[in-house]
């Protein structure tokens, strides 16, 4: 007897150019190093690649996007279905006279930089946000008084099904690390104001954020940048880090998870820790701020995926 043909659960569409893995291991391309596999990592290499990706994802597939996985707590149990990583088509950096155009898979440094050789101001906060374009656009990611709403014009995405479409920054509707994108949308590219400036000066700042970002920061460590967002102003008018430190749990831990003594809304992989105890460490801090301060604590960090025994 012959044995059953095994059918695939997904097969990419006709003239597909990118990349597609089953089973892919996640944990080396995050920050914190934990995690498990991605059922389906696929990695198109330009927009029209992407559109068709999505065309042909079945209704019954989820999806999500990893940028630099910076600010990624992936499970132990992996990410069912699809997971998408642009490719070298997203990497693009268009200067024009008002602005840059730039693929959502650009690091954010990375544009900082381009920037500075342009002698282009007003991206420099970009060079302290470990992330990619893309991210920083989904989460209008920010820090020592600018973020991305401040410079976006536009933002050109895909939707699940295929459809792509440009959003003015209006459509957005930017809050504290919050954009409205419609569900499921993937950020291709963005234009971001720039203005014209001495490279003295942009180099200067620059040197100003990354100098505040090591004297505070662990950088050297397996993190995944800020844990909790700070609450709003009505609920309290201390920061997360000053929460988290009035509650007792700076170098609190949990197994081989710990909340940093630098700077304790980072929690860190001092070497081993699994996705669960990071998880588990980051709750455990929430509990007790809550407890000491009534504020309940908003996670930044994104958390992916599914458990260990939960595929």
């Amino acid at each position: 007897m012959m044995a059953a043909e095994i059918v695939p659960a997904f097969a990419p569409p006709p003239g597909f150019r990118g990349r597609l893995q089953r089973d892919s291991v996640l944990a080396p391309q995050t920050w914190f190093r934990v995690g498990g596999v991605a059922e389906w990592l696929a990695r198109p290499i330009d927009a029209e690649d992407l559109a068709a990706l999505l065309a042909a994802l079945p209704a019954t597939m989820s999806f999500c996007v990893l940028g630099a996985a910076s600010n990624v707590i992936i499970r132990d149990g992996g990410i069912p279905d699809m997971v998408i990583r642009l490719g070298r088509g997203f990497g693009g950096i268009a200067f024009d006279d008002g602005g840059v155009v730039a693929g959502a898979a650009v690091l954010d440094a990375t544009l900082a930089e381009a920037a500075l050789a342009a002698g282009r101001g007003g991206l420099e906060f970009l060079a302290g946000i470990p992330g990619t374009v893309g991210g920083a656009v989904a989460m209008n990611a920010g820090c020592y008084g600018s973020e991305i709403a401040s410079v976006l014009d536009w933002a050109d995405i895909a939707l699940a099904g295929g459809e792509t479409r440009r959003l003015q920054a209006a459509d957005l509707a930017f809050a504290y690390r919050h954009a409205a994108l419609p569900a499921g949308a993937v950020v291709m590219a963005a234009r971001l104001r720039t203005r014209a400036d001495a490279p003295a000066a942009i180099a200067a700042r620059m040197a100003e954020i990354r100098a505040q970002r090591v004297a505070t920061q662990p950088l050297r460590a397996r993190t995944g940048g800020s844990t909790f967002r700070n609450p709003p102003a009505a609920e309290s008018t201390l920061k997360a880090w000053e929460l988290i430190e009035a509650a007792g749990c700076r170098g609190l831990r949990l197994g081989a998870a710990q909340v940093s003594e630098q700077h304790c809304n980072f929690l860190i992989n001092t070497g081993g820790a699994r996705a669960a105890e990071i998880e588990g460490l980051g709750e455990m801090v929430r509990a007790r701020v809550l407890a000491a301060t009534g504020v309940s604590l908003a996670w930044e960090i994104r958390r992916l995926g599914v458990p260990e025994g939960r595929r």
